[in-house]
């Protein structure tokens, strides 16, 4: 794996003001994530898991503190260099899978594909993450792990740098997500793509290069897998 620096973040801090009150959700965080690998954000909720990847991704701002992708400041970029950023390099997955009920599996994916600047063919999308037999299938014909998995092909065909994901298995049952977990890591090794996904289940960590293990809008600590499990081998 090539130990380029994809982000960079430096003293990252992020308040919430709610009326009077103000909510710290991130605390001086510090964090690099490298070219092709796959890291795993691991904690609570509330820890600032989502803020923090919301950040990276281009889709909140900090407080204060700065944040890089390669060379670019994201923390210094405005409204619209920010849309470009998303856009053109981050490709998102979350907990529910905001398909469009009027379009079949491949039209999802083509409507990303159609304003992205290199991207792969819906159906090669489909195909990487297993749902190649199901193109012309509408989300109502579709179990929940299927229309996660279209959503990760929908995430991954506009061929990003980055992918970014918020509890991807969050609404499946084990053996649902440990398929969904199978295809992030496919496109994380057939395409390169850095991954980050976002979760509160410790056994997922085990398939990732790293964890990073938040609480209290805090990094707790970071720890190296000598070895990446392959998802089908996960249980919980």
């Amino acid at each position: 794996m090539e130990n380029r620096i994809v982000f960079q973040a430096q003293g990252l801090c992020k308040v919430y003001r709610m009326g009077e009150v103000e909510v710290v959700a991130l605390r001086d965080v510090d964090l690099e994530l490298h070219r092709g690998e796959f890291a795993v954000l691991l904690g609570p909720s509330g820890s600032g898991k989502s803020t923090l990847l919301n950040i990276l991704g281009g889709l909140d701002t900090a407080t204060s503190g700065r944040v890089f992708y390669n060379e670019q400041e994201l923390s210094a970029a405005n409204e619209r260099e920010l849309t470009a950023f998303r856009r053109d390099h981050v490709g998102f997955v979350f907990q529910f899978y905001n398909l469009i009920p009027s379009l079949t599996a491949r039209e999802n994916v083509a409507a990303v594909t159609e304003i992205a600047r290199d991207p792969m063919k819906p159906e090669d999308a489909l195909r990487l993450v297993g749902m190649g037999e199901r193109l012309d299938h509408f989300p109502a014909q579709l179990s929940g792990g299927e229309q996660q998995r279209v959503a990760i092909a929908r995430a991954v065909a506009k061929n990003p740098a980055v992918l970014l994901c918020d509890e991807p298995t969050g609404a499946l049952d084990s053996s649902t997500g440990v398929v969904v977990l199978e295809a992030l890591a496919r496109a994380n090794h057939e395409l390169g793509t850095t991954t980050a996904v976002i979760t509160h289940n410790v056994v997922i960590g085990e398939m990732a290069d790293r964890v990073i293990r938040m609480a209290d809008g805090q990094i707790a600590g970071i720890d190296r897998n000598r070895e990446r499990k392959p998802a089908s081998e996960l249980h919980w």
